[in-house]
């Protein structure tokens, strides 16, 4: 039978819940054990993909073409497991279901109620990866939210009912909680038991409690929260706050034996374990020489999660190639309203000057021209640009506006009346009135072009990334574009549509139309972030 694990959260949000469930995951495979994560999410939208990058950070794009929330990103960075539309649930999916399924009268006239009609759904689809993939041996859920919260009271109850039909040997409950610090260095144990108390009150008595807190608990603190919880001793566990980077909590964890309480309490024979990709990860981290800066020129600057892939891959590649790497976050609005870019840019710029631009995804017309003019500057100045999705047209549209001398150059999505739309939408895309999941979405085949960088980057011929947009490259002005000196470096295998550009003569300046931060994991950086941090690296070494 497999075995699962129930993450839930309690006191209050943002304590790490994610990165604890993918750490507890990559510890299990780190035993030889196939695990699948699954995340539960309260809110009542289908999925993240309308949400605003400011409500709810980015939209995590998996293999087949889903839109989900960022937590499933980490997932994809701490395990190996596959990630589809299965291993995301939200409240708007479990409801839309049942009442598809009463409206077809499949349950018999009978009165559609939260228990049993909406948990079975939820058992349902908690049970589904398992069932899909045989070799799974844990399936690790995350509960969205926090304990007391009502939008999670159907998801807890599902968890309560699985535990209870599993049998305590094949489900267990791991809650994380908060120990916070009051005046004086005292650490409090009081919310933590109150939370614990929220969860009993659902039925449900965590077997695992994984304690955020500034420091490690000594052993009475944790004799404590045990005897007040209903926890054994050895079940408590710290997440403490750590001054280098998140991929260490795996070996935080290790360290503390977590993965061998989890698997006791499963009945799992204990095994051997290997973190050998963990420990080199953290030997690499602690030998980077240099820092590189890299202006990440965007519209959502004001929240980190808005471009949570972006910033990991980023981190990935300055790990690969022995550097720290100093992300500047760069409003593009900031460039809109000024005319000296050095300012901003170059080196006299407060912070010094950057090694290299990476310009993300996004939607809409707010700090376009800055982000093109962020484009110039770094093709003009010689300095490594990085174009993902829009940044790859904003590429496309400052060499039509800049070298061409098409002024009005565009994307129809900003404006629709420009004479010169370098970026336009496909036909079928055209009508759609529709914005949820209606986009190229999901993996699909790119084909590069021989010495190009993206080549040298994959060193092979076709490479396989996933998309998330709804513009293009306009095929009207290809071979304009091609004779004034543009390199079009990859396409679509049929060749009906561009998936990457490149300047000439540059060091490094290149923009791709999928987006590779998806792939990019601590112990396999993306080759194209790792080739960018490269260059970034050679430029800022030059100008020393």
């Amino acid at each position: 039978m497999n075995k699962y694990i129930f993450v839930t959260g309690g006191v209050c949000s943002s304590l790490g819940k994610g990165v604890a469930a993918s750490s507890l995951g990559a510890l299990l495979e780190g035993r030889g054990l196939n695990v699948r994560m699954v995340k539960c999410d309260p809110y009542i939208n289908m999925d993240a993909g309308t949400m605003s990058p400011y409500q709810h950070g980015e939209v995590y794009v998996t293999d087949d073409g889903a839109e989900t929330d960022l937590d499933l990103g980490n997932y994809a960075r701490f395990t190996s497991g596959p990630l589809g539309r299965a291993n995301s649930i939200t409240t708007g999916q479990v409801y839309d279901a049942v009442i598809r399924k009463e409206r077809e009268g499949r349950y018999l006239g009978r009165c559609v109620q939260v228990i049993p009609h909406i948990t079975d759904e939820i058992k349902s689809r908690i049970l589904t990866p398992a069932r899909e993939d045989a070799d799974t041996d844990v399936v690790i859920v995350e509960i969205g939210g926090t304990v007391g919260d009502i939008e999670s009271i159907p998801f807890l109850e599902a968890a309560r009912q699985l535990i209870h039909e599993l049998g305590k040997t094949n489900a267990i409950s791991v809650h994380l909680t908060l120990i916070p610090e009051v005046a004086g260095g005292e650490l409090k144990t009081k919310p933590t038991q109150h939370s614990v108390k929220a969860m009993q009150e659902q039925g449900i008595q965590p077997d695992v409690l994984i304690c955020r807190a500034p420091t490690m608990l000594d052993e009475s603190t944790r004799r404590k929260i045990a005897l007040f919880t209903n926890v054994d001793p050895d079940a408590v566990f710290t997440s403490y706050n750590v001054d280098t980077t998140i991929y260490e909590v795996p070996l935080i964890f290790f360290n503390q034996e977590l993965d061998q309480v989890v698997l006791k309490k499963l009945g799992v024979e204990s095994r051997h374990t290997d973190l050998t990709a963990w420990h080199s990860m953290t030997e690499r981290f602690a030998v980077r020489k240099g820092k590189v800066r890299i202006g990440i020129v965007g519209k959502y600057m004001e929240l980190h999660d808005a471009y949570k892939s972006v910033y990991e891959a980023l981190f990935h590649g300055g790990l690969a190639c022995g550097v720290e790497v100093e992300p500047v976050k760069i409003d593009s609005s900031r460039l809109e309203e000024t005319d000296n870019q050095e300012n901003i840019l170059g080196p006299g710029a407060p912070g010094g000057g950057i090694n290299g631009i990476l310009v993300p995804g996004g939607f809409g017309q707010r700090g376009i021209n800055g982000m093109v003019k962020a484009a110039a500057w770094a093709r003009t100045n010689r300095i490594p640009y990085f174009g993902i999705c829009l940044g790859m047209q904003i590429m496309v549209i400052d060499w039509g506006r800049n070298v061409l001398g098409w002024e009005d150059a565009d994307s129809t999505e900003f404006n629709q009346d420009t004479k010169h739309p370098v970026i336009s939408l496909l036909e079928e895309q055209v009508d759609v009135k529709n914005y949820g999941g209606t986009m190229r979405l999901g993996k699909s085949d790119t084909v590069t072009e021989p010495g190009t960088l993206i080549a040298a980057a994959y060193g092979q011929r076709t490479v396989s990334e996933r998309h998330r947009h709804r513009y293009e490259f306009s095929n009207k002005y290809r071979g304009e574009m091609i004779e004034s000196g543009l390199k079009i470096a990859a396409y679509t295998p049929d060749g009906s549509l561009v998936e990457c550009v490149e300047w000439p003569e540059h060091p490094w300046g290149l923009g791709v139309q999928f987006h590779p931060e998806f792939k990019s994991k601590p112990t396999g950086a993306s080759p194209l972030f790792r080739d960018f941090i490269a260059a970034a690296r050679d430029c800022m070494r030059a100008a020393l």
